[in-house]
């Protein structure tokens, strides 16, 4: 299995997607307990609800469970959300709190080691020379992050979440340009929107999103209920997810004129 796959396109968008694969190799799989094996918090049919909204996006995916270790959180262990609950770089639990390892089978210091540079580093590598290489053409890159999660998740947030999740960092990650554009598709939608809420980005959005340089990032947290249903076998749901194509295609291809037109570049000092 290939830790990763890479579509190349010829377009400034470069369309990340860390948690959509679902393997794990064998070894590891035979020390979850029955939470783990479901892979409950797959981000599911993710590369099936963004194919084809943008010709010529590039796509980065890992095909490697999030359970195994998360492409997603940063190498070094530190939290992405100090102070709330939240998955580590090689979750112990899931999204609920649950144990995901059997009794004694918790991954040592020196395992998660070996997984971040077997699986996560590769993934990243990956990552930053599609960027580099978008950049070089267009002389900017837009980093597009694709993430679901179910919409009840009382362990790290309350309530219900709205569909649209919209991450910058407070605004640190992009252009005020990009991100008063995908806000205002979202908010236009009338399917629930919010910006920087409880996902403000995660490891990949602020490490790579440096606007001053010339790379550009922006989470899209999508509530599952939007394109598929919350439970297994999280079977897709054709209805919902055209409507949720329709404006993600939207929010992709408005990035994609953005920078096309120049309008990006003229904002900042592009190094």
């Amino acid at each position: 299995m290939q830790v990763f796959d890479v579509i190349k396109g010829d377009s400034p968008i470069v369309l990340g997607q860390p948690h959509g694969g679902t393997y794990v190799p064998g070894a590891i799989a035979a020390r979850f307990n029955t939470t783990g094996a479901s892979l409950t918090d797959t981000d599911w049919h993710i590369t099936r609800l963004y194919d084809g909204l943008l010709a010529g996006a590039t796509v980065v995916k890992s095909n490697i469970h999030r359970y195994v270790i998360d492409a997603n959180r940063d190498p070094a262990g530190v939290s992405l959300y100090p102070g709330q609950n939240t998955t580590t770089l090689v979750p112990l639990t899931d999204f609920d709190g649950q144990a995901i390892w059997a009794d004694g089978q918790n991954p040592s210091d020196d395992e998660v080691e070996v997984r971040r540079v077997a699986y996560h580093a590769p993934y990243h590598n990956a990552l930053r020379v599609e960027l580099d290489r978008v950049r070089a053409k267009h002389g900017l890159a837009i980093l597009f992050d694709c993430h679901s999660i179910r919409s009840h998740i009382p362990f790290l947030f309350k309530g219900k979440l709205p569909i649209f999740n919209t991450g910058t960092n407070l605004g640190t990650t992009c252009s005020p340009t990009i991100e008063a554009a995908i806000d205002a598709v979202t908010q236009a939608s009338g399917m629930g929107a919010v910006l920087n809420g409880r996902f403000k980005g995660g490891w990949s959005t602020r490490h790579y999103g440096q606007p001053e340089a010339g790379i550009h990032a922006i989470q899209m947290e999508i509530s599952q209920r939007a394109y598929m249903h919350e439970t297994p076998p999280w079977a897709w749901d054709d209805t919902r997810a055209a409507v949720s194509r329709l404006h993600l295609q939207k929010m992709l291809e408005k990035l994609n004129n953005l920078a096309l037109s120049g309008t990006i570049i003229s904002q900042w000092n592009v190094q």
